[in-house]
């Protein structure tokens, strides 16, 4: 007679909250298809293995997972970096390794950004949205943003109102791409972040904020959006967009570095 206890509900737990997350790793990455033919085949194999006990073709389909757990590393390479790079990204994670941390008060307030800070960002998005002139800041966070700033070009200036609207200046050769915000430095601009491939995204939505989403999936850093269309301000962070935001709305996310 089967049993079924506390360990077993568990232990179905975890698998299905690991296969929710694989999924929408694969989704995101528009490789939802292949997601569904590995769950049918890791079942085939299981209930051949386990279940019917068929020892030919369950060494068989052994030799195959073996192989083809090899060859899902090197095809989905990055898919799995993002993956575990999202996990260790998440706030939940962050305060959890705080508490083996001497420094853990400095690190979190590490992680706020001051007024100073804030308000030139502001302003200037308020100018740029009036104007109709379209931009994309990206505030880092924990997670390093090198190779995002290695494909623009190095600025390393202080943070101010003019220099952040002369960079999205029409006319300005730094006006296509990101701003990227660090230690209260603007590190670099015309940076090209990952674009979302996310389908549910409303249409009216335009590259900036697909890259804004895309940077929000790979990192934990809050992205700023004025749209050149209708001069919204949107923000992402975690893979979520928030848009028609008022000044207010602006300066406290921007304070606590998220929504």
């Amino acid at each position: 007679m089967l049993e079924f206890g506390i360990k077993d509900f568990i232990d179905i737990l975890l698998v299905a909250i690991i296969l929710y997350y694989v999924y929408r790793v694969m989704k995101q990455s528009r490789s939802v298809n292949i997601f569904y033919g590995l769950l049918l085949f890791v079942t085939a194999w299981i209930v051949v293995s386990k279940v019917l006990e068929m020892k030919l073709l369950g060494t068989l389909l052994d030799q195959l997972v073996s192989v083809g757990t090899i060859a899902i590393i090197i095809l989905f390479q990055d898919e799995i970096r993002h993956f575990f790079n999202n996990l260790g990204a998440h706030e939940r994670a962050h305060r959890f390794f705080r508490f083996f941390r001497p420094d853990r008060k400095r690190e979190d307030s590490d992680l706020k950004y001051d007024r100073e800070t804030i308000i030139p960002i502001v302003m200037a998005c308020l100018n740029m949205s009036k104007q109709k002139v379209g931009a994309l800041i990206v505030m880092q966070n924990s997670v390093p943003l090198n190779d995002y700033v290695n494909t623009g070009d190095v600025v390393d200036a202080r943070i101010g109102q003019r220099i952040i609207e002369n960079i999205f200046f029409k006319n300005s050769p730094l006006h296509d791409g990101a701003m990227i915000i660090h230690d209260g430095r603007i590190t670099a601009a015309a940076c090209i972040l990952p674009i979302s491939h996310d389908l549910d995204m409303p249409k009216q939505y335009g590259l900036r904020h697909r890259a804004a989403k895309g940077i929000s999936q790979e990192t934990d850093a809050l992205a700023i959006v004025v749209s050149e269309e209708t001069g919204h301000i949107s923000a992402a962070y975690d893979n979520r967009l928030r848009s028609r935001l008022s000044a207010e709305e602006l300066e406290r996310i921007l304070m606590r570095g998220r929504f």
